[in-house]
């Protein structure tokens, strides 16, 4: 514990009062991509070619499927090799850590490793990037939600085009406002055309924990499932659009694309606020308390974000 608290307070805490958050972007050199994550021994995110036209995708990074930069890098590529080939239509993002789809983004890694990484081909923060080119990839994504899809991770599924939850165990949460943060991955660009503004704001601001059945109702997921059933209904929905054309596939998400996709240039802004966030002395307070309490912690606060972050007092 004292570990995780010094981390905090040395990475962000000196980062942001010492030169500032946003300065240290500045100033970091830019960092290049690695290459495809899935193919080194210690890749925290798999890839598995199920056939030539279905692929998984699936995180690995126990205990709790922390995203940091070396994870970002990771899915960045994955994301070129899923850009790069031709035969494949459906690919479907899920979890190998119980209790986890994805906790949150890293928040003990020193600011620089993720200010200094190098924008991806729209010019954005690779954060952002990522969000933007899974959610125009020219095939059909699919989140398969068992456990807590916190902050990055709730982000991911909102870019992927569809999203099935366990009824017992999935938990969806955009958590950040609750720690003195704002989302960086794009939910507010997201979640309004998805949910309506009012439930969007609900999610956002309220930053509590979601069941499956209530994302459900919302909309944030298309279907909440029992867990026995989920992998065998999101594997045979995939198997059955891998066993399309290709080409219709692809022609008609471009159009779903153009009616439904908010603009690129709505995601930047919501990293670019997440930075501010950070260096906020309120915010770091709230996150020295969490980290104390056990955050990035298997157990505890974890498994109740939605708790602990309503228990905070000023």
């Amino acid at each position: 514990m004292k570990r995780a608290t010094a981390a905090l307070t040395g990475a962000f805490a000196a980062a942001a009062l010492a030169a500032s958050f946003a300065g240290a972007a500045q100033a970091a050199a830019p960092t290049a991509a690695a290459p495809i994550g899935a193919e080194a021994p210690d890749a925290k995110i798999r890839l598995t070619r199920v056939t030539p036209a279905y692929w998984k995708v699936t995180f690995a990074n126990a205990p709790l499927n922390i995203v940091g930069p070396k994870e970002v890098r990771e899915l960045v590529g994955i994301v070129e090799a899923i850009e790069a080939d031709q035969q494949v239509q459906v690919v479907v993002f899920d979890s190998a850590i119980p209790g986890s789809f994805i906790a949150h983004y890293d928040l003990l890694t020193p600011l620089e490793e993720s200010t200094g990484m190098a924008p991806g081909p729209t010019g954005m923060h690779p954060v952002p990037d990522l969000m933007v080119r899974i959610a125009r990839l020219p095939i059909v994504t699919i989140s398969s939600i068992r456990g807590r899809a916190t902050g990055i991770g709730s982000e991911l599924i909102l870019a992927t085009d569809m999203r099935f939850a366990s009824r017992e165990k999935a938990v969806l949460s955009q958590w950040e406002v609750g720690a003195g943060l704002v989302a960086g991955g794009g939910p507010m660009a997201r979640l309004p055309r998805l949910v309506g503004r009012g439930r969007a704001l609900e999610i956002l601001v309220a930053s509590d924990d979601i069941n499956g059945d209530v994302a459900e109702r919302y909309g944030y997921v298309n279907r909440s499932l029992p867990d026995a059933e989920l992998d065998g209904f999101v594997d045979t929905m995939a198997r059955r659009i891998a066993s399309f054309e290709r080409a219709a596939i692809v022609d008609t998400k471009a159009l779903v694309n153009l009616a439904s996709l908010p603009p690129d240039a709505e995601m930047q802004p919501g990293w670019d606020a997440f930075i501010a966030s950070v260096k906020r002395p309120a915010t770091q307070q709230r996150l020295k308390t969490l980290v104390e309490q056990g955050l990035q912690q298997p157990g505890g606060i974890e498994d109740n974000l939605g708790r602990a972050t309503a228990a905070y007092r000023k």
